[in-house]
């Protein structure tokens, strides 16, 4: 059963249109992020299905319910935002339980739900502080916490982790991702940030100009993105992108300068024509070097130009075809600059777009 329905929702601000006629439905206990850049419109249907916007066109459902019209407060929703908006001059005890308290809901009540919160966002030696007693990461947690409270079936997240550092931002995906384990509700989170998108959602939506791009699985995304800005958009560091002509004599090659990579294993969408200007796509974490390179279906000799040591693993820039090239690999095997060495990939594992509309082949 879905749990919230977006059907062809609007929205525009005056003759400026900011949400395109979107179609979601997110299904009962799935983890939906809305992935996209700064004014792709994810922050903005997030508070169109909160109620906090109203949509110009469009109809939005929450548990079978047509909520289109209906206040913030009757949709069944606890939400999250960037800011932690915490009262400064109550407990952490005191801002749990105040929507609660508004509600007229009883004492015991109220106090067995600030308890259950609170112990599953470990919480509870933090009852009695004021909020500028609290870390960053301890705010965020009562912010999620006073959401937790409302028991409500649909959680949304407006870039709650984004006002943190790295560190704080990792052990905070980590916990939200076990409260979503533990308490199987809906949840609709909003990011810029892939990592956070690969790794908590059961399905992206990935946003660009107010219109979803792709709605898929995180590997699915990855691995058969569907335009070139999707493609450029998931994955660090970014997709080669090498421009090129479609040679269909025999098996399928792109010629990318005065590099020939047969594309015999790719699968492609539609029949790929002869002279047809593409765009050859290649992750550099697919990219082999050495003996490793040797088994590989397309292989190459190239000089490193650059070379970016990064902990655990290495890019290394060099150019394919006269065009820019990067591959990561591990540290240990690092090349130097100015090194010739023989890189290879498999092209089964590219992804090829037509050069004029960016769609995938």
């Amino acid at each position: 059963m879905a749990s919230v329905v977006v059907r062809d929702v609007s929205l525009n601000f005056g003759v400026v249109e900011v949400l395109k006629s979107l179609n979601i439905e997110v299904n009962q206990g799935e983890f939906l992020v809305l992935l996209g850049p700064s004014g792709c419109g994810k922050s903005t249907l997030l508070n169109c299905i909160a109620g906090l916007l109203e949509v110009t066109d469009g109809q939005i459902f929450i548990n079978g319910k047509n909520v289109t019209w209906e206040q913030p407060k009757d949709r069944g929703i606890g939400m999250v935002f960037q800011s932690y908006a915490l009262y400064p001059q109550m407990s952490v005890e005191g801002n749990l339980s105040f929507g609660l308290k508004n509600q007229r809901l009883p004492a015991d009540e109220i106090a067995s739900r600030v308890k259950r919160a609170s112990e599953i966002l470990q919480i509870e030696p933090l009852l009695k502080r004021k909020p500028m007693a609290l870390s960053g990461g301890q705010r965020q947690r009562v912010a999620i916490g006073r959401a937790l409270v409302r028991d409500v079936d649909v959680f949304l997240f407006d870039e709650p982790l984004s006002n943190l550092d790295a560190k704080l931002r990792n052990e905070l995906r980590i916990e939200i991702k076990r409260l979503h384990q533990k308490l199987e509700n809906t949840m609709i989170y909003v990011t810029h940030d892939q990592i956070e998108a690969m790794t908590l959602a059961d399905r992206i939506a990935v946003m660009r100009d107010g219109i979803i791009q792709q709605l898929d699985e995180p590997q699915a995304i990855y691995s058969r993105p569907v335009n070139r800005f999707v493609a450029g958009f998931i994955g660090s560091p970014g997709m080669n992108f090498m421009e090129g002509t479609l040679e269909v004599s025999g098996s399928p090659k792109v010629k990318v300068g005065d590099a020939t990579i047969d594309a015999k294993g790719y699968d492609f969408d539609k029949k790929p024509e002869a002279g047809q200007k593409v765009v050859f796509g290649i992750r550099p974490e697919h990219v082999m070097i050495g003996e490793m390179a040797k088994s590989m279906p397309y292989t190459s000799e190239v000089e490193i130009e650059i070379v970016e040591p990064m902990g655990s693993d290495t890019l290394s820039w060099t150019k394919l075809g006269g065009q820019n090239f990067t591959f990561r690999i591990d540290s240990e095997y690092a090349p130097k600059e100015g090194e010739k060495v023989k890189i290879g990939f498999d092209p089964a594992r590219a992804s090829i777009f037509d050069a004029n509309t960016d769609i995938r082949l």
